[in-house]
């Protein structure tokens, strides 16, 4: 049998199925991405309870690599002094996270965060504009640059736009104008607001996929009716998405979580 061998296994390398080297590593990488508005953990149907293992336990549940988090808590009164909602959720889920604060609240910080079981090699976080005359409630973009297994870098990166158009649009800019020339492969999640026939994700739409066309209702959990949950990639690069799954769990938040799943090629 072992004449056979030695060309068994070169058909194997040719096809890609075997011979990648430690210094010749497989291109292609999966990985499974979720967006969630967390409502700092508060499920709506339990008074002022804060319930971080239930947002954990669908996290865990759905074993994404990247989770992008909206409405994220650190140290306020209402969700525990000392407590940082994202570091308790990667500890409850074995990633690494980072946190972009948007506004004071309660004597802590509010905002949105990225958990991701990837290194994390850079990260950023940007202010997100509100014109003066429709004034609102701050916004602000997180984003970090992950080596995956194969040394390439990712930038991924969770948002929470404005409820209002006008400044929606604006923010979408300022993410284009942050992030627009990077030729970096980047995947963009969050809550955005905004339904898929609105003005800003049409403008999203001229540079990033959406990891689904016709995307089902993330919001309320009972009965949903508004689809403003969204995961999109930078167009231009090697990701590929499939698979996108809007959750059922209606006790953890006040928004159903997204699923997608990506190659990079």
């Amino acid at each position: 049998m072992k004449k056979f061998l030695f060309p068994f296994m070169a058909l194997l390398a040719l096809n890609g199925v075997a011979g990648t080297s430690p210094d010749q590593p497989a291109r292609r990488q999966r990985f499974k991405v979720m967006t969630y508005n967390i409502h700092h953990c508060n499920p709506p149907s339990a008074g002022d309870k804060i319930d971080v293992e239930a947002i954990a336990k669908v996290i865990n549940a759905a074993k994404p690599d990247f989770v992008a988090l909206q409405e994220v808590d650190v140290n306020t009164e209402r969700s525990g002094k000392g407590k940082n909602q994202a570091q308790q959720l990667a500890a409850l889920t074995g990633m690494k996270f980072y946190f972009s604060k948007a506004i004071d609240h309660q004597g802590g910080d509010y905002g949105v965060a990225v958990l991701t079981r990837f290194p994390i090699v850079d990260s950023a976080k940007y202010a997100l504009p509100i014109r003066p005359e429709l004034k609102e409630e701050d916004r602000t973009i997180a984003a970090v640059t992950v080596k995956l297994p194969d040394n390439r870098k990712l930038i991924f990166a969770s948002t929470h736009l404005g409820l209002k158009e006008p400044n929606r649009i604006d923010q979408a800019e300022t993410i284009m104008a942050h992030f627009g020339k990077t030729e970096l492969p980047m995947i963009l999640a969050g809550d955005f607001n905004a339904v898929p026939e609105s003005p800003v994700i049409a403008y999203f739409d001229k540079y990033f996929t959406r990891s689904c066309t016709e995307c089902k209702p993330t919001i309320p959990v009972e009965v949903p009716k508004k689809t403003i949950d969204f995961i999109m990639h930078k167009q231009g690069t090697q990701l590929k998405s499939a698979n996108t799954t809007v959750i059922d769990e209606k006790y953890a938040s006040d928004h159903l979580p997204v699923t997608a799943e990506f190659t990079l090629e």
